[in-house]
C-alpha cells in the first residue's frame, strides 16, 4: 500500500522591508502613507509602533498616530493617535505641524479653534509647508488671525514654488489679496526678505 501525501503550498508573500526616514517622509507629503501601510497587507504595524513608541522618530509617531486616528491597520483611538500626532508636531515635523492646523480650522476631531489651528498652520509654514502657507493665508482673508501676520504670509507666499500650475494660481490670488490688506511698503519689504 503506498500513502500519497498532498502538500497544499501556501502563498507567501514578500516581507516588507521597513520604511527609510525619508522615504516615509515622503510617502507622508503625498499623503500616500496610510494608503501604502494597506498595501503592504499591514505587515509593518509592529515595527511603526516601535518606532513611534520607543524611539519617538517624528515620522513614524505621524504615521502611528494616523493609523490609530482612522482605525488603519489597528483599532482606532482617536485620542491616542493625536496624542501621537502632537508628539510629531513638537517635533517639528511639519506635515504633523499642518495637520493639526486643518483639523482645529475645519473642526475634524477636535473642537474647531482657528486661532489654534492658526498657531500650528503658522509654524507649519515658517518652515517651508506649502500647505500650511495655503491654509493660512485664506484663515487670514476670513479675518482670522492678525494682520500683523500678513507680511510673513505673503513673503512665504511669495517665495513659495510648485510644479502644479493650479497651486501656482492659487498663490498667486491669495498673495494678490493679502497686498490688498497690505500697505505698498510692507508689500516691498515681503518681497525683498528672503529666507
Amino acid at each position: 500500500m503506498v500513502l500519497s501525501l498532498s502538500v497544499n503550498c501556501l502563498e507567501l508573500s514578500e516581507p516588507v522591508p521597513v520604511y527609510s526616514e525619508s522615504e516615509l517622509i515622503k510617502l507622508i507629503r503625498k499623503n500616500k502613507h496610510l494608503k501604502r501601510i494597506k498595501a503592504d497587507d499591514c505587515q509593518l504595524v509592529e515595527d511603526i509602533i516601535a518606532r513611534a513608541t520607543r524611539i519617538s522618530l517624528p515620522s513614524y509617531e505621524f504615521l502611528y498616530g494616523d493609523m490609530l486616528t482612522w482605525g488603519v491597520c489597528v483599532e482606532q483611538d482617536v485620542e491616542l493617535g493625536l496624542y501621537y500626532i502632537e508628539s510629531a508636531a513638537r517635533q517639528g515635523l511639519p506635515n504633523a505641524l499642518e495637520q493639526l492646523g486643518r483639523y482645529y480650522a475645519r473642526g475634524i476631531l477636535v473642537q474647531e479653534d482657528k486661532e489654534r489651528a492658526i498657531r500650528y498652520l503658522r509654524e507649519a509654514a515658517a518652515i517651508g509647508n506649502l500647505d500650511a502657507r495655503i491654509h493660512l493665508a485664506k484663515l487670514l482673508l476670513w479675518n482670522y488671525g492678525s494682520p500683523l501676520d500678513y507680511e510673513d504670509a505673503y513673503r512665504w507666499l511669495h517665495n513659495s514654488k510648485s510644479p502644479e500650475r493650479h497651486v501656482r494660481n492659487e498663490i498667486s490670488i491669495l498673495r494678490q489679496n493679502l497686498a490688498r490688506r497690505m500697505p505698498s511698503n510692507i508689500i516691498a519689504r515681503a518681497r525683498e526678505r528672503s529666507f
